[in-house]
């Protein structure tokens, strides 16, 4: 298989389960987003490794190209799949709140904003909580159009949290501080 196809030098691209929609489609912008968000990870995992912190992003990398494919499938009947092969359930959603509860625990509360930075690792997954934050508003835009489960949009608002926590983590454990706003 051939990386180029040469069919969507017009700006159009393929849908699976067929169909053909322009590369500026909202479901199109709905799943660039999340792909952008797993690559976001990705270079997050490359920085400053942290295994404990590590070990969370990888499943949730592994979620997002299920939650990619399913934006990418018109057919009803395939997106309960990618669903179910994804774990996107109430279960999974209570995993995220868990990880989330856990890092906090490290930490001191909030009390201020706090201005994205400290370390390379931290920054990235800043960065990647402002792209989870943009992929979870083409998704809530996209739905306006399209029946989608609502677990995507609970599961990307929930992982922006999870991102921020461990964000601060990544901090706190490298011994740096975090500024207020």
């Amino acid at each position: 298989m051939k990386i180029y196809t040469r069919t969507g030098d017009t700006g159009g691209t393929a849908l699976f389960g067929g169909g053909r929609v322009g590369k500026d489609h909202p479901r199109v912008e709905a799943y660039g987003d999340v792909d952008e968000l797993n690559a976001a990870l990705g270079l997050a995992r490359s920085i400053e490794i942290m295994p404990r912190i590590d070990e969370v992003l990888v499943p949730i990398q592994r979620d997002l190209f299920a939650i990619g494919a399913l934006l990418a499938t018109p057919d009803h009947e395939k997106m309960r799949d990618h669903l179910t092969k994804a774990r996107i359930d109430e279960e999974r959603i209570a995993e995220l709140e868990r990880a989330i509860d856990q890092a906090d625990a490290e930490l001191e509360p909030l009390r201020s904003f706090i201005i994205p930075g400290g370390t390379p690792k931290a920054a990235a997954l800043h960065v990647a909580r402002t792209v989870c934050r943009r992929a979870e508003r083409r998704v809530v835009h996209l739905a306006q159009d399209i029946e989608l489960p609502a677990l995507v949009i609970t599961y990307l608002n929930r992982l922006s949290d999870l991102l921020f926590t461990l964000a601060r983590l990544a901090n706190k454990r490298a011994g740096a501080g975090e500024v207020t706003w």
